[in-house]
């Protein structure tokens, strides 16, 4: 049985917020890293750049997402929102990867110097506008638990962190006015826009992880499939069974889940067995907004038997 929230039209709003806030900022970034002559805000330019880029189409790819799986489709179209969360995640972590070596290539050369007051100035509104978008995507996300929204969420949320971080390193040429001081500060652009890099970096790496785990089908990390075994199992206590294992697989938001039962007892009538799927849906209803469950008896079969079966099978239709 299938359990999902079917809400794309306010999943495309929130997500259109988020596209027209990437738009300002690389505007301003752009604009501000051309002033400036700032790595920093360079680097934050590109990567909103990326961002928006990404974002663009996926605004289009939200109303496929809903389309229901059919004998074509087993799955829907899942897997794409998969395709597109991975490519944007290599591509981040590549732009990332590029913008720490362009900066330790000024570093080595003699860095320069920037107008550090208006950097930090343009970085402190950047944060409050980051933080408030956070905060928007976050409230409108409890509902539709939508990886997409959940990945620009905590883009916007690396975004107000960063901005803070450059708020402050900014600002300490302004507020440490000493000689030994200034002698570092052609150096300090170039450090800034590293240490950036380096805290970036993690993020877009995982997201490609998790998406080609769940691009070649690969259970989701073992702290999912217990918390599913957990909520399931009291659900089953009255049902005798000896065996229940699970398969589980992941596709974009959405979660697969097969429960296999062996049953102590030879028979389980129909309606009893329904009961009981509909318990486990129910339970699993309270943690998870889109999965598809299904519980299934695990029927051994004897080889022996079976050969033995399509021996007389055979031998009769010989005989005819």
């Amino acid at each position: 049985m299938r359990i999902g929230r079917k809400s794309p039209k306010k999943e495309k709003r929130a997500m259109t917020v988020s596209l027209y806030g990437n738009l300002l900022f690389v505007v301003l970034e752009l604009v501000m890293a051309i002033v400036t002559s700032s790595q920093a805000v360079l680097l934050d330019a590109v990567y909103d750049g990326i961002e928006f880029c990404m974002l663009l189409p996926s605004v289009f790819l939200i109303p496929l997402l809903y389309q229901p799986s059919n004998e074509k489709y087993p799955f829907g179209h899942m897997q794409l929102e998969t395709v597109f969360v991975v490519v944007k995640g290599i591509t981040m972590s590549a732009v990332t990867i590029g913008m720490i070596a362009n900066s330790m290539n000024i570093l080595f050369h003699g860095g320069h110097r920037v107008a550090f007051g208006v950097v930090a100035w343009f970085e402190l509104t950047g944060m409050v506008i980051s933080i408030f978008v956070a905060i928007y995507l976050k409230r409108k996300n409890r509902t539709l638990n939508s990886p997409i929204i959940e990945t620009e969420m905590q883009g916007w949320k690396i975004d107000s962190v960063i901005s803070m971080g450059m708020t402050l390193a900014f600002f300490l040429p302004i507020l440490v006015p000493f000689d030994w001081f200034q002698k570092l500060t052609p150096y300090l652009d170039s450090i800034l826009a590293i240490v950036l890099s380096l805290i970036m970096l993690p993020e877009p790496i995982g997201t490609v992880v998790s998406g080609i785990r769940d691009l070649l089908l690969i259970s989701p990390d073992e702290e999912t499939i217990q918390e599913i075994r957990e909520t399931v199992e009291p659900e089953l206590k009255d049902c005798n069974y000896s065996e229940l294992y699970f398969e589980v697989v992941k596709t974009g938001r959405k979660l697969w889940i097969s429960a296999y039962i062996k049953l102590e007892k030879d028979e389980l009538s129909v309606r009893r067995f329904k009961m009981y799927q509909n318990r486990c849906i129910a339970a699993l209803a309270q943690k998870y907004t889109d999965f598809y469950f299904e519980l299934l008896p695990e029927i051994e079969f004897d080889e022996e038997e079976i050969r033995q079966q399509i021996m007389e099978e055979n031998k009769e239709t010989v005989g005819e």
